[in-house]
């Protein structure tokens, strides 16, 4: 498949439906019900307590200790093809919010500078596990991750994605970011492409290297070690389960009108919805998020689509899109109702990843199609 070309690789700057007339098709209606449910957190989803009295209660805690062992300590990390050596970050800040809730997921808001959170995904937030992370920790921008933000802020490292994050185009790529004195930490699954890297790990194995490398620079190795290992076994559970002879196909819809914007093999969602027991129809773009054609949508006929939920466009108006405009309203997904909402912090890679992945099995259990 070859994927249209777009003009951001920015995850929250896809393109956007114009907006359509509330409905009250009841397809839609018990889609949006049956996707959007309350956050129900898992034993690795909840946030993990800080603070000397929970120190008690965390396996890696000592962490106070840790963190003042730490603390002078450099630590030389491999990332996207780059040997990096530097102290533990004293001033941190993550951007968007796959990288920041993994920084949260490890206990470590309360050594963060602050976070760069797009206006157009901070719906997330009250939906998100981390919501009391989120509020503790400042926003020091809310827009696209830019040097100026992170200068001002006086931070000394950024964790961020190539081009979903850091970018030439903008001016903010990690070389830059270095000879102001900031060191910087990209995410594995966005290395494709990063000065000459070849490499194209899976999604979620890319996650798991994120989380053991910020224990390692952050010293919170214990954590990051129990955190993967619960990640891991949720993963081999869910791949383990009876999957259906002729797996149900699958259509990710982020928005779009002339062309859908979508998630390629690269994006945790691909390895999500295969842990779900289905297979995404988009499988084989060679891309993280791109736009595809509605024509190729249209002959893979989906029995189910998975509409990503973020801010920059009500929920409610993408449905209706499908349903009474887009070229697959007669598709056998939208016609029967299986429109299954997900929110962006559970499409994203990152600690909800197997959280959103069961979900979506269960729903699709619900509906007849695993």
């Amino acid at each position: 498949m070859t994927a249209s070309p777009h003009p951001s690789n920015e995850r929250h700057a896809a393109p956007v439906a114009p907006a359509a007339a509330a409905g009250t098709d009841r397809g839609p209606d018990r889609a949006r019900t049956s996707g959007a449910g309350g956050v129900a957190l898992s034993r690795r989803a909840r946030p993990l307590a800080v603070g000397p009295a929970a120190c008690l209660l965390l396996t890696g805690c000592g962490a106070q200790v840790q963190k003042d062992a730490a603390a002078g300590a450099e630590k030389t990390i491999e990332n996207c093809g780059r040997t990096s050596t530097y102290a533990t970050p004293q001033r941190p800040v993550a951007y968007d919010v796959s990288a920041i809730e993994k920084m949260f997921a490890l206990g470590l808001s309360d050594r963060m500078r602050g976070i760069v959170m797009p206006k157009t995904v901070t719906s997330v937030i009250d939906k998100s596990p981390y919501k009391e992370d989120y509020q503790r920790v400042e926003t020091i921008s809310d827009s696209v991750l830019g040097q100026e933000a992170v200068v001002s802020a006086k931070a000394d490292w950024v964790f961020a994605g190539w081009q979903a994050g850091f970018s030439e185009a903008r001016g903010v790529p990690p070389d830059s970011l270095q000879g102001v004195g900031i060191n910087s930490y990209m995410q594995h699954e966005t290395c494709k492409g990063f000065q000459g890297d070849t490499s194209d790990p899976n999604p979620l194995d890319a996650t798991n290297e994120d989380l053991k490398d910020l224990g390692k620079i952050f010293g919170v190795e214990d954590r990051a070690e129990k955190l993967v290992k619960e990640l891991e076994d949720e993963r081999r559970e869910l791949r383990e389960a009876p999957r259906p002879e002729n797996p149900a196909r699958v259509f990710v819809y982020d928005s779009g009108t002339s062309e859908p914007y979508t998630a390629g093999h690269r994006t945790s969602l691909n390895e999500m919805i295969d842990l779900a027991g289905a297979t995404s129809v988009t499988k084989d773009l060679d891309a993280r998020w791109d736009t595809v054609g509605w024509e190729f949508v249209v002959k893979s006929s989906p029995q189910a689509v998975v509409v990503v939920d973020y801010n920059k466009q009500p929920v409610q108006e993408k449905i209706d899109y499908l349903t009474k405009e887009s070229p697959i309203k007669d598709s056998p997904a939208v016609k029967n109702g299986d429109i299954y909402v997900m929110d962006y912090g559970e499409a994203v890679s990152g600690p909800r990843t197997m959280d959103g992945a069961q979900k979506l099995s269960d729903y699709l259990k619900t509906k007849g199609l695993r």
